[in-house]
């Protein structure tokens, strides 16, 4: 079947959604040994591979995995533009068999561009041990296309695929696969865009899918570049799209309704297609799963494991973080002991070692020990299969707030970064709710803010408590549960405000997979939650401390008329800190963190200190230090809902631009949170002066 000709009679491209098995299939059909991942857009580019059958030498072109051809992402684009522009004669759509329902969604849509399509059912030994019964020649009469059932790691199998990819491309006879309809406005405005597209342009796709395209605007650029031309100043092509918009526009359809129209109807025909051609199991509920996701018990069982996730994170960070901080910070003292021995000047041992080394080296030692518990123990929660479970438990509340229930799933990756949390709504179809799930993902504290929260809740209400007692730490926990729980119901808050206002609409259904309960690897777990997520973050945070250090150090030794730089800024900001229940150096150091929230607390204790060098500093100094400052609880409790609700880190607000493509949604992902925490510090504030006043 291998072959290393390099000329070839065929090209087929070969598409699936992520993670069905289509680099199995790719690799067993071409001996090409490309790296196969676990996560959605593992592959970013195409790979190509040579293989020979009896009828024919195929180049086969594997794009990258995606849900849909109306992209959300650039592997999407990608996907999408090679099955439009890339010239191959055939495609074959690999699906699961064990939820071939989703795998259609995307197979209705390459049928439309590319009608020789040959659906691969693989994992059909899944499905039979999940005694899922799915009819391949009825599947194949609800399509009009062939269907090939295979189970990819079994090498015999994929003699069926060939033998139908052959009869797909030695075929003459025309080929009628099932057609997507809309609903009559669309259509109609479909129909009025298709006929100047075909006079005027010759395209590689269907007239009707590229009118479709061109009337919301997703892939004007791309005919643009096939065409060699500026379709938009073409007079037919834009008067035909101007008369379009008019039709949807009389008939209350926007582009973003007109999408949503679209996408509801491809769901729509894939679920048709399953109830005729597949057979489910009766669904057995498992006892866990009652319990984990009922009504009564759902909901404060998650709340008591969080609160015993956070819990050991604390009462287990403490000691390592002071035992590395002494470490670390010796070695800052025999640094500057070296600059002091080869005559440095003392500007660039400041910057160097004062500046760049210290804010590093208070940022390792008070991120990493948290981070080396939180992340095993949230992992272990994943690997378990329990998110999926939270998940699914959110889900009406964000129906209630007319969003999409797949936002639960975008709001727990946010949990680790909310950078990851806008590229996971990619798996929101709907343009409105997934602006909605970007916009919010910010409200819930990525794990760049976790050390900061928890720093000062150990400082302000476990130290100053009790101690070290159990019970201190106990509470600690509950109340960083609280504040986990608060970014959660502003999520939903803002969800509800947003799709009544600014992005109205209804919210769309979809089906949630809970996976089997698995048993963890130890192993695993720890080296994804140490490589993946702490070193990761880790190391993302040290590249930003060392340089904010170093500005900062300058910053606090640089005078001017009698005053540092630093000094002027906090100066000009405290009289607006004061108002929220904080002061200058705060706002100053939120300011200065916005590349990684991260180091504003090194940064609040850099200018406390004046000196412009930080220090050695354990939870208990860190008390001392603030309160000498005159931090109260009440300053406590307004900074940290204040790291909860403020604007993104940068990283967040570039990967918000690259995926909406647009600068007023990230300006408005930066105003949003910023406003919901200077409306609750100042409430905050005034409250706690008010009762001070009436005791």
């Amino acid at each position: 079947m291998k072959t290393n000709n390099n000329t070839f009679d065929k090209t087929v491209a070969l598409a699936g959604n992520p993670n069905v098995g289509k680099s199995t299939v790719f690799n067993a059909l071409t001996g090409l040994h490309q790296h196969t991942g676990n996560w959605a857009g593992k592959t970013v580019e195409t790979a190509s591979g040579i293989f020979k059958t009896n009828a024919f030498t195929y180049r086969l072109v594997d794009i990258p995995g995606t849900y849909s051809l109306i992209a959300h992402s650039a592997e999407e684009e990608a996907a999408r533009d090679y099955i439009c522009f890339g010239g191959a004669d055939a495609a074959i759509v690999v699906c699961d068999a064990t939820c071939l329902e989703r795998g259609l969604n995307l197979v209705l849509q390459v049928m439309e561009l590319c009608p020789k399509t040959l659906v691969c059912v693989n994992l059909l030994d899944e499905a039979e041990r999940a005694n899922i019964k799915i009819d391949l020649k009825q599947l194949e009469k609800e399509l009009g296309v062939p269907v090939a059932g295979i189970t990819a790691h079994k090498k015999r199998t994929l003699k069926n695929l060939t033998d139908r990819l052959d009869e797909l491309c030695a075929s003459n006879d025309p080929i009628a696969p099932r057609r997507l309809s809309y609903i009559k406005p669309i259509e109609d405005a479909a129909k009025i865009t298709a006929n100047a597209v075909e006079n005027e342009l010759k395209l590689p796709v269907p007239a009707k899918w590229a009118a479709l395209r061109l009337i919301d605007g997703t892939l004007t650029d791309e005919i643009n570049e096939y065409s060699k031309a500026d379709i938009l100043k073409n007079p037919e092509i834009c008067g035909a799209l101007e008369q379009s918009k008019k039709l949807l526009s009389e008939n209350g359809i926007t582009a973003d309704i007109m999408q949503d129209r679209i996408v509801g109807s491809i769901f729509k025909n894939a679920e048709e297609i399953c109830e005729t051609a597949v057979k489910m199991p009766a669904r057995n509920i498992s006892k866990a799963d009652k319990i984990l996701t009922s009504r009564a018990l759902g909901f404060p069982i998650m709340f008591l494991l969080l609160i015993l996730v956070f819990w050991l994170t604390m009462i287990g960070a403490n000691y390592p973080s002071e035992f590395l901080g002494a470490g670390l910070f010796k070695l800052g003292d025999l640094l500057g002991e070296l600059f002091k021995m080869i005559n440095a000047p003392n500007w660039l041992s400041g910057i160097i070692v004062d500046g760049a080394y210290r804010v590093l080296a208070w940022v390792v030692s008070v991120m990493l020990p948290p981070m080396a518990i939180f992340f095993p123990l949230f992992t272990l929660l994943e690997d378990l299969g329990y998110l999926p479970r939270i998940a699914y438990n959110l889900d009406k509340p964000f129906h209630k707030c007319s969003a999409c229930g797949k936002q639960a799933l975008c709001m727990c990756m946010g949990f680790g970064c909310n950078a990851a949390g806008v590229t996971g709504a990619r798996i929101i179809d709907s343009r409105r709710e997934r602006l909605i799930a970007i916009l919010t993902n910010s409200l819930v504290p990525c794990n760049g803010r976790f050390p900061m929260i928890l720093a000062l809740i150990s400082a302000f209400f476990v130290n100053s408590l009790s101690g070290q007692s159990i019970l201190s730490s106990l509470l600690s926990a509950v109340i960083f549960t609280s504040v986990i729980l608060l970014g959660i119901l502003m999520t939903f808050l803002v969800s509800k405000i947003l799709a009544k206002t600014l992005l109205k609409g209804e919210p769309s259904s979809f089906t949630l997979e809970l996976p089997p309960f698995r048993k963890p690897q130890i192993s695993k777990i720890l080296i994804r939650s140490c490589l993946d997520r702490t070193i990761f973050v880790l190391g993302r945070a040290a590249a930003v401390a060392a340089p904010a250090g170093a500005v900062i150090w300058l910053l606090a030794n640089v005078s001017v008329g009698g005053g540092t730089l630093l000094s002027y800024i906090t100066g000009f900001f405290d009289p607006f800190g004061q108002l929220l229940g904080m002061d200058g150096a705060i706002i100053t150091a939120f300011l200065l963190g916005i590349p990684a929230n991260e180091i504003v607390i090194p940064l609040i204790v850099m200018i406390y200190e004046q000196s412009g060098v930080i220090s050695e500093i354990s939870t208990e100094q860190l008390y001392s230090l603030f309160s000498a400052n005159g931090w109260t609880i009440v300053t406590a409790i307004c900074v940290i809902v204040f790291t909860l609700f403020h604007f993104p880190c940068s990283t967040t607000l570039l990967t918000i631009k690259k995926e909406t493509g647009s600068l007023k949604w990230a300006a408005l992902s930066f105003i949003i949170p910023l406003l919901i925490g200077i409306v609750m510090c100042f409430g905050i504030n005034v409250f706690a002066q008010f009762i001070v006043y009436s005791v």
